[in-house]
């Protein structure tokens, strides 16, 4: 027998509920924190940032797109961390050890996240290649464990639980 996708007394409503207060939480934690590692190591503004985000669709015409392409890096940026937490959400659904321990299950997502996103997404986006920098990739992979893998694992657990 198959086993059922919404926990007993669960609604879709309630699982899209979920989903967006994740996505939101994680979302804004993660843009907040690239945005202070950002500053800290010299960048310019946040906007630099939110266009940089924007050149992996817009190319190099992002960081002459101003406020705009401003604007579409953010929307990317949390189209992106929607799609990793729905992610989530339905793995959860299926393999129910996802939810038993929030502190390795979200260390663990964001590694494989990490992965994905340096490994696969950025080398075929239009985002400018730099070398790899094994101190700013491990910087990367904590802000991605603190501020995806653990809030996205969390709620996963209160609305799986």
């Amino acid at each position: 027998m198959e086993q059922q996708f919404l926990p007993l007394g669960k609604t879709p409503a309630s699982l899209v509920t979920a989903i967006l207060q994740a996505w939101l939480v994680a979302g804004s934690l993660d843009i907040t924190a690239a945005i202070i590692h950002f500053l800290l190591r010299g960048g310019t503004s946040p906007l630099r940032l939110l266009q940089f985000v924007a050149s992996g669709v817009m190319g190099q015409d992002a960081f002459t797109g101003g406020l705009t392409s401003g604007v579409v890096g953010l929307l990317l940026h949390y189209c992106i961390a929607l799609i990793w937490t729905t992610l989530f959400f339905l793995a959860a659904a299926k393999l129910p050890i996802l939810v038993e321990n929030v502190a390795v299950s979200g260390v663990l997502y964001a590694v494989f996240v990490w992965i994905v996103m340096s490994f696969v997404v950025l080398p075929i986006s239009n985002t400018p290649k730099a070398p790899f920098n094994p101190v700013q990739a491990a910087i990367g992979a904590c802000i991605l464990m603190v501020c995806i893998g653990l809030p996205i694992a969390y709620f996963a657990r209160k609305y799986f639980s």
